[in-house]
């Protein structure tokens, strides 16, 4: 396998998973539709930062760990489940008190209130503490990887190289998916469509917890 069909194959697969819907893809969908464009940005990084750095510790091996130590991948699983619970709670809990202050159909067609701390950098710690907390990932990359460089390739540069790889479909995907939010920005808009995001959104997230909490390794 030479190095240019190694990241060609390897991009193949990661583009297949990467527009498999996930959790990732309902925060930057829940942000783009809620916050606009530059916090779904935003929380897209985030969510590629985390795959970066997960894709960087699978390179240099320290992702083996995660396989190796039963606890540590236990810790980190139920770190991330019970992230994942509060920020899915969260979420449903703001939308169901935007349907209780709402009093007239008029109001609700008006985008609901943001957050005074609801910055850039909010979302984009969102976006990468949702994947740091989730040893899944980490997993997949320790799996991943190796299958994808060539044997006289240096391993730690491949496997950074395949990460970016990775990320960069992901950031595509993203922006062909907030720029397709856009176009019906005004709909969007509504303060009940808000709630309906933050409902479906905080109803993915909670699942997932679940999932993730009961998983075996």
């Amino acid at each position: 396998m030479t190095t240019f069909s190694a990241i060609t194959s390897f991009a193949l697969v990661a583009g297949i998973l990467t527009i498999i819907p996930g959790m990732d893809t309902a925060l930057v969908l829940r942000a783009a539709v809620t916050r606009g464009r530059r916090h779904a940005f935003a929380t897209a990084l985030g969510v590629n930062t985390g795959a970066l750095v997960w894709g960087v510790a699978a390179s240099v091996g320290a992702a083996a760990v995660l396989t190796a130590s039963h606890l540590i991948y236990t810790a980190l699983q139920m770190a991330g489940a019970a992230y994942m619970l509060w920020l899915g709670a969260d979420m449903l809990w703001r939308s169901l008190r935007r349907h209780d202050s709402t009093t007239s159909s008029d109001a609700l067609d008006q985008p609901g209130p943001i957050p005074s701390d609801d910055t850039l950098v909010r979302s984009w710690r969102q976006g990468m503490t949702t994947n740091l907390l989730n040893p899944k990932i980490g997993v997949f990359y320790m799996a991943m990887l190796p299958q994808f460089i060539p044997e006289d390739a240096p391993h730690l540069l491949m496997g950074i190289t395949l990460a970016i790889v990775h990320d960069l479909e992901g950031l595509a995907w993203f922006a062909l998916l907030i720029f397709g939010t856009h176009i019906v920005r005004r709909w969007l808009r509504q303060g009940r469509v808000h709630r309906v995001m933050d409902a479906i959104t905080g109803t993915v997230l909670v699942s997932f917890g679940i999932k993730l909490a009961l998983a075996d390794k």
